[in-house]
């Protein structure tokens, strides 16, 4: 895992230091033109359909749709730069003879606010917050009795303060902050008994009653570092790299948690395009499970490295 990490880190930095230009070299003075406040809204649908007649190779008709909503503003002058978004996504997919199940879920808030002593420097003191939980159960599909995550279970919040390069803050950021609390909210009751998330598991006696409740909230106090890139590859063609890297200080110091997305914008005209995007995930915190030698029941496996991707064609509108 940590030789992965370290693949990440350096694919990831590369994007930042690819530049020609110093850190530490300042731009040349351009004219201000005051504090400027921007806000911007996206919608867009991405939708895949396949459908069989007669077809001697089998298949499934299927129909998968991805409905997402994003909203930001910003604020910006000479010393201050106070970015805020906020995205919903979601996603189902149906299939012939299956029920409708879910494909992508996301609640997530976002406010990252800095200051910089000298108008021409590229260092910021800064402070982050972000927050993301679901909006429906999740399921471990064809089983849809018992939902393994529901709304704020789990929900993440980090909130800390640091140091943030940026030579186009909109494009180029690099942070590093030495103190950011992690917090992980699991409010369902049976799933925090279990110990769902990371979260302390509930006590329970011989005849397997509760004796203690399980815990619904996890604290955590470490390191993030991140680093976002945004660049135009070729004309209608845009890359977006991020990466987030946590670990706690006192829980097993030196597992890090691993957050990283790639995603390709590929514009079509102004309102048609196709996305292709990665989403590889590690926490140290959320362990896999095992069927066990006992029918019903399930040993631990450990945390593994979680995978999504998507390609989808759809439309995106601004407002």
């Amino acid at each position: 895992m940590k030789n992965i990490l370290l693949l990440l880190v350096c694919l990831s930095f590369s994007f930042t230091y690819a530049q020609p230009d110093s850190l530490f070299i300042k731009e040349d003075k351009q004219e201000y033109i005051g504090p400027q406040w921007t806000q911007e809204n996206k919608a867009s649908v991405d939708l895949s359909e396949v459908a069989f007649v007669n077809w001697n190779s089998g298949g499934s008709n299927s129909i998968s749709g991805l409905f997402g909503l994003k909203s930001s503003l910003d604020y910006k002058d000479k010393f201050f730069v106070w970015k805020n978004n906020i995205e919903v996504r979601y996603g189902v997919n149906k299939q012939e003879a299956r029920e409708l199940r879910k494909t992508d879920d996301l609640f997530e808030i976002n406010s990252n606010m800095g200051y910089k002593p000298d108008s021409l420097s590229r260092w910021f003191y800064s402070a982050r917050l972000n927050f993301r939980t679901q909006l429906t159960n999740g399921y471990n599909y064809p089983n849809k009795e018992e939902p393994i995550s529901r709304l704020l279970a789990p929900g993440y919040l980090f909130f800390g303060g640091g140091m943030e390069y940026g030579k186009d803050i909109d494009k180029l950021s690099f942070y590093f902050s030495p103190l950011t609390l992690k917090a992980t909210f699991v409010l369902d009751e049976k799933l925090a008994n279990k110990g769902s998330f990371g979260v302390v598991p509930a006590v329970l006696d011989a005849e397997g009653s509760i004796i203690i409740p399980g815990k619904k909230v996890r604290k955590e106090v470490g390191v993030l570092v991140t680093n976002s890139y945004e660049m135009q590859l070729i004309e209608n063609v845009n890359v977006k790299n991020q990466v987030s890297l946590y670990s706690d200080y006192i829980n097993n110091f030196g597992n890090v948690d691993l957050d990283w997305r790639l995603d390709f914008d590929f514009k079509v005209n102004s309102f048609v395009r196709a996305t292709l995007g990665s989403h590889i995930r590690y926490d140290d915190d959320v362990k896999t499970t095992k069927p066990s030698e006992i029918e019903t029941e399930f040993d631990e496996a450990g945390a593994k490295v979680q995978w999504k991707q998507f390609l989808g064609v759809g439309f995106a509108v601004d407002f």
